[in-house]
C-alpha cells in the first residue's frame, strides 16, 4: 500500500543505500601497505632485444634482470637518509617560485624535488612535500632521459655513473636554462638541456653532435622511476600508480598491484599524449612533443622493487658532421586545475586534464568545481562558497523540489480520507490501492513525489565528495573555527567533550560538532512529517539520524557542512510551501510528542 510515510522511508531507504555504499567503499579503515625492501638500482649499462614498433629499436628499463635493453642503475648501498644520498654527489641547484631542488650531475638525473607551496600539515612550519629523490635514498623516485642504440652498435652511450658537465650558471631558474654535457671520446658529444617555467612544467632537449666519419641511429627515451610502493589511499573512487593518455585509446590507469601482476604493459605506439605516475595531488608525467610518433610502456621488476613508466621515440639518423636532436616535456608537481588546463591547451598536450581523477560523473564534477573555486576568488573562503553553490543547486532545482513538496502537502490534505479508505476496505488490500490510487489521480498527487528531493541529492553529494577528495586546491582549506581543512573529516569530538578531556578517542568515536549539526537538521527535517503508525517505520525515523551522524563523522568536513546547510535550506523550504498549502506542519507536534509519557496499553480482562 502507498502512502506518504511508506514513501518518505523509501526515500530515506534509497539515501541509505547510497552513503552506505559510501562508507563501504570510501569511508573504511585504510587498507595496510607492506613497503617493498629497499634495494638498489643497476650501475653497469644493459643492450638487449626489445619489442617495440621498430623490431631493432630497444625499450628503456631499469628493472633488473629485464630483458628490454636500457641503461639502469646497479645495486648500492642504501644511505641513512635522503641529505646523506643528495650530498653523495655533486648537483646543480633548482630554484623556481614552485620548486626548489637540484639535478645530479651523475647520470644528468632529475631526482631532487621540493614544491615550495605545499606542506605535509595544515602547520605552515611542517616540511615541504618532497616529491623526487636520489637513488639510495629511503624512497627512490626520479626521471631519467639518455639514448639508446640497435643491439650491436659499439657506441659508448650516457650510462647513469656518467658525470655530466654543465655550461654557464649553476642554477635552474625560469631565466636561466641549464645544459649538461657529456663526450664519448669516440666522435659524440651528447648534450641535456633543461629549461623550466615558473610552475612545474619542465623542457627538456636531448642532442646529439658527431663528429666522427660515420653516420650513427640512435632512439630518444625518458623515464620516471619510482622504488617500492607507496601509500595509497586505497579507495576506488580515485586511482593512485601508473596513467597515461595515449592518442584515439584515450586514459589508461595502471594499479601498483596490476602491473606487479603483469611485469609489463606496453600500449600501442602513438603521436600524441603523455604517461606517468600519480600520487592524490602530485604527479610526475612525461610529454613527448605532440606529433612525436613514441612507444609508451610500464613496467615493474619484482627483483629491484621498480615502477617504471617509460617512452621509446623513434630512430634519430645522426650523419658525420650533423647534430640530431629530440625535445619533450616533463610535468613534475601539485595537480592544480587551472594549471594543467593551461597546459593542455598551450602546449596541445592531449587530455592533460585527466591527470586529475574526475571520475565517472565528469560532466558534474568538474562543473561543480568551477562553481566553487569561483566564489572562492570571489569570497575568499571554500567553506562560503560551498554554501553559496549549494543555494545555487537548490534555486536550480527549485521546480522540481517546489512540486514534490507542494504533492507532499495535499497528501496530508487528504489523510482523513485515506483512513476512511482504509477503514472502508480493511484487509482487501487490492481494493484499497485501487481506491487510493483514483483518490491520487482526482488530488493530482503523486505518491512517489516525496523521493524526488533526495534522489536529487544523490549526485551533486557525488560531485561535491569526489571535489573535496581529489582537487588539491581543497586540501587543507579552511572554514571557520576549528575546521583548518575542508577535505578532512571534522576534528573534534563529542567523546572528549571537544577537547576539554585530555583523550584522544579511536576513530570509532569521532564524532564532530559538525556531524553533530547535520544529524540534528536530519532529524528535524524527518519530524517536519507525521509520525508513522508503524512501529517499525517508528524506529527508522528514530534512528536514522543518529546512524547517518556516526556515517558522516568520517567524511570531509566539507561535505559534512554541505549535507547540514542543504537539510537546513530543504526545512525551509518544505515549512513554507507546506503552510501555503494549507497543509498543517506536524514539526513541533512530533518534538512534543518526544517528551510525553506514552499511556499504557489498557489491559485484557477478559
Amino acid at each position: 500500500m502507498i502512502s506518504e510515510n511508506r514513501n518518505t522511508i523509501l526515500a530515506i531507504v534509497l539515501s541509505l543505500i547510497v552513503l552506505l555504499g559510501w562508507q563501504y567503499f570510501v569511508a573504511g579503515p585504510q587498507l595496510e601497505r607492506q613497503q617493498a625492501e629497499l634495494l638498489a638500482e643497476q650501475e653497469a649499462a644493459q643492450k638487449a632485444a626489445g619489442k617495440s614498433a621498430n623490431p631493432n629499436a630497444p625499450l628503456p628499463s631499469t628493472a633488473q634482470g629485464d630483458n628490454a635493453a636500457a641503461p639502469a642503475a646497479g645495486q648500492q648501498a642504501a644511505f641513512a637518509n635522503r641529505q646523506q644520498a643528495l650530498a653523495a654527489s655533486k648537483r646543480v641547484t633548482i630554484d623556481t617560485p614552485s620548486l626548489e631542488g637540484s639535478v645530479n650531475l651523475t647520470g644528468g638525473r632529475l631526482d631532487d624535488l621540493r614544491l615550495k607551496d605545499y606542506h605535509e600539515t595544515v602547520d605552515k612550519s611542517s616540511p615541504t612535500i618532497v616529491l623526487f629523490s636520489p637513488s639510495g635514498s629511503p624512497n627512490p623516485y626520479y626521471t631519467d632521459y639518455g639514448w639508446v642504440a640497435d643491439p650491436g652498435a659499439n657506441i659508448a652511450l650516457p650510462a647513469p655513473d656518467t658525470v655530466w658537465s654543465f655550461e654557464g650558471d649553476a642554477n635552474l631558474t625560469p631565466e636561466t636554462p641549464l645544459t649538461l654535457t657529456w663526450d664519448n671520446g669516440a666522435g659524440l658529444t651528447f648534450k641535456r638541456a633543461f629549461s623550466v617555467d615558473e610552475n612545474y612544467m619542465f623542457t627538456v632537449v636531448q642532442s646529439v653532435e658527431n663528429t666522427g666519419a660515420e653516420a650513427v641511429t640512435l632512439y630518444p627515451y625518458g623515464l620516471i622511476a619510482r622504488n617500492g610502493t607507496p601509500e595509497t589511499s586505497s579507495i576506488y573512487i580515485l586511482h593512485e600508480g601508473l596513467l597515461g593518455v595515449f592518442g584515439e585509446e584515450g586514459l589508461k590507469e595502471v594499479d601498483y598491484s596490476d602491473l606487479e601482476e603483469e611485469g609489463a604493459i606496453r600500449p600501442a605506439k602513438v603521436d600524441q599524449g603523455w604517461l606517468g605516475i600519480t600520487d592524490k595531488y602530485w604527479a610526475a608525467t612525461l610529454i613527448p612533443e605532440p606529433g612525436q610518433e613514441f612507444q609508451p610502456s610500464f613496467s615493474y621488476s619484482a627483483k629491484s622493487g621498480n615502477y617504471q613508466a617509460d617512452y621509446l621515440g623513434n630512430a634519430v639518423n645522426v650523419a658525420a658532421g650533423a647534430t640530431g636532436e629530440t625535445s619533450s616535456y616533463l610535468f613534475a608537481g601539485a595537480k592544480e586545475t587551472k594549471l594543467l588546463d593551461g597546459y593542455e591547451e598551450s602546449l596541445g598536450i592531449k587530455r592533460f586534464e585527466l591527470l586529475i581523477d574526475w571520475g565517472w560523473f565528469y560532466f558534474l564534477t568538474k562543473p561543480m568545481f568551477f562553481a566553487i573555486d569561483y566564489f572562492f576568488h570571489l569570497i575568499g573562503n571554500f567553506g562560503v562558497a560551498i554554501l553559496v553553490v549549494t543555494v545555487i543547486v537548490k534555486l536550480i532545482f527549485f521546480p522540481l523540489a517546489n512540486k514534490s513538496y507542494v504533492s507532499m502537502s495535499k497528501m496530508k490534505l487528504v489523510q482523513p480520507q485515506m483512513t476512511e479508505i482504509r477503514e472502508k476496505y480493511g484487509d482487501d488490500k487490492q481494493k484499497q490501492q485501487q481506491a487510493l490510487m483514483e483518490l491520487y489521480k482526482k488530488e493530482k498527487i503523486n505518491p512517489l513525489a516525496g523521493c524526488l528531493p533526495i534522489l536529487v541529492q544523490i549526485p551533486v553529494f557525488f560531485a561535491l565528495y569526489k571535489v573535496l577528495f581529489v582537487t588539491i586546491e581543497m586540501r587543507h582549506a579552511p572554514f571557520f573555527g576549528w575546521i583548518q581543512d575542508l577535505s578532512a573529516p571534522d576534528p573534534t569530538t563529542l567523546f572528549n567533550l571537544f577537547g576539554l578531556i585530555p583523550w584522544d578517542p579511536p576513530q570509532l568515536l569521532m564524532l564532530g560538532v559538525w556531524p553533530l549539526i547535520m544529524g540534528i537538521t536530519m532529524f528535524i527535517q524527518m519530524k517536519m512529517n507525521p509520525a508513522p503508525p508503524d512501529p517499525t517505520q517508528q524506529m527508522i525515523f528514530t534512528w536514522m539520524p543518529v546512524v547517518f551522524t556516526f556515517m558522516l563523522a568520517s567524511f570531509p568536513a566539507g561535505l559534512v557542512i554541505y549535507w547540514a546547510w542543504n537539510n537546513t535550506l530543504s526545512v525551509t523550504q518544505q515549512y513554507v510551501i507546506m503552510r501555503r498549502q494549507g497543509a498543517k506542519v506536524e514539526l513541533w507536534d512530533n518534538l512534543g510528542a518526544l517528551f510525553k509519557r506514552k499511556k499504557p496499553a489498557p489491559e485484557d480482562k477478559s
